[in-house]
């Protein structure tokens, strides 16, 4: 893997960069013709290591490949190109481009069509966050005490009424009248 990272991808690499830049036809068309096949060597190596790994010699067979395609004196690489690569894309470039074409549109009306569907699951995730957060703003606000509400405006010395209700989420009992008190004033009235 390194020496194939080595010979197969930065040496190309770095002598595609000088014929680019000394602006020479001959090297850089040259280097596009061994990119090219790298491409489709690469694209093929995928699906060629999970049947053929087990062969004697593979990896050692890829790497000789590799620098069979890099010598300047094999010319592999210009070699498979004009005798296979350049003959069938040239039969094949008006439908390889038509289907590509489709592939573009369908990418693009995919892309489109998941984008909304993302917006809109985006959108009711942040609409059931926020009412979320206000229903726990509010549970909040009710587990306060009107005992708590008085103290926290400062009226510590002024009880809590009592024919004031009072929520509480602890387990306490809430004030109760006494039958006894309420029977009294009533028969007083007699």
């Amino acid at each position: 893997l390194f020496s194939r990272l080595i010979f197969g991808t930065l040496y190309p690499a770095y002598y595609s960069y000088k014929a680019v830049k000394s602006k020479d036809i001959k090297e850089y068309v040259k280097w596009m013709m061994y990119w090219i096949i790298f491409a489709l060597f690469t694209t093929a190596e995928t699906f060629t290591d999970i049947f053929l790994c087990w062969f004697p010699f593979y990896y050692e067979l890829k790497i000789a490949f590799v620098a069979w395609l890099l010598s300047p004196y094999t010319k592999g690489s210009s070699l498979l190109y004009r005798k296979f690569v350049h003959p069938t894309l040239s039969s094949k470039e008006k439908e390889i481009d038509d289907c590509l074409i489709q592939a573009k549109d369908r990418s693009y009306d995919a892309l489109v069509h998941f984008g909304k569907r993302g917006l809109n699951v985006a959108a009711t995730a942040a609409v059931m966050a926020a009412s979320k957060g206000q229903g726990a703003l509010s549970e909040r606000l009710r587990s306060f005490s009107m005992q708590d509400l008085s103290t926290i405006r400062g009226d510590s010395s002024s009880p809590v009424p009592p024919s004031v209700t009072v929520r509480t989420s602890s387990k306490q009992s809430q004030p109760k009248t006494s039958r006894s008190a309420s029977e009294g004033t009533g028969s007083s009235g007699k």
